[in-house]
């Protein structure tokens, strides 16, 4: 799954506050943030379309094609405020992303009902996220200074599925899926409350960061889906 250092879009958050930036300012940096999340669901729909039919070869180059996935993120970093430049390598991350999940569509795909898995998965997963974005709204409760312990929940989630890889346990997997669900969800607060507070530095850093929650929650729920709607 597409667990990523989520900080590395945070920049220096201190120096973009709410209190920098004037209210029209935050609603146009909102009103392009959702624009390129948009865009970026398409173009990693795309990716994932075009890569279940070499689903057996993206397997079989599986690090090669994530070294560059990893590459065109840290790389986007560097060009965010290039214009031109910098949506070009963000529409290469998030369709490598697509591509990348190619594999688990393709395996789910040829499981009896799959295509109803894939479609139960993203439709719980856009009801997902689309309520956690409206409590984000809603909520007076502020779930920006979270980033820390969200962090650190994120990290042992990463540790235990390095440790499951050798360990082969499928209820690990289940409860590492599970915490995936939870932990992104909790992710789309913590994020859509940054964006409406201005506090990424630029409105692709927003878009990805959203586009990670919505791919996470996807991917885990699409595992667990498989899971138990596998007649093994």
């Amino acid at each position: 799954m597409g667990l990523y250092d989520r900080d590395y879009a945070r920049g220096n958050t201190a120096s973009y506050t709410t209190q920098s930036r004037g209210e029209t300012q935050i609603v146009s940096f909102v009103k392009e943030t959702y624009k390129l999340f948009a865009a970026s669901m398409m173009a990693g729909a795309v990716g994932a379309y075009v890569g279940v039919p070499l689903a057996g070869t993206v397997a079989a180059y599986f690090w090669p094609l994530f070294a560059l996935e990893i590459g065109l993120l840290i790389g986007l970093q560097f060009v965010k405020r290039k214009e031109g430049i910098n949506l070009m390598v963000m529409f290469a991350f998030v369709f490598m992303t697509g591509l990348m999940l190619a594999p688990l569509l393709a395996r789910t795909l040829g499981m009896s009902g799959g295509a109803s898995i894939i479609g139960n998965a993203f439709a719980m997963t856009s009801v997902v996220f689309g309520a956690m974005s409206m409590f984000a709204i809603k909520t007076t409760k502020d779930f920006t200074g979270y980033g820390k312990p969200l962090m650190i929940a994120l990290f042992v989630i990463i540790g235990f599925s390095i440790l499951n890889i050798f360990l082969g346990n499928p209820m690990i997997h289940v409860i590492i899926s599970g915490a995936v669900v939870i932990l992104f969800s909790i992710l789309v607060i913590y994020d859509t409350q940054n964006i409406m507070r201005g506090a990424y530095e630029t409105p692709i850093d927003g878009a990805i960061a959203l586009y990670l929650d919505f791919l996470n929650i996807f991917t885990a729920l699409l595992q667990l889906f498989g899971i138990f709607g596998s007649d093994d």
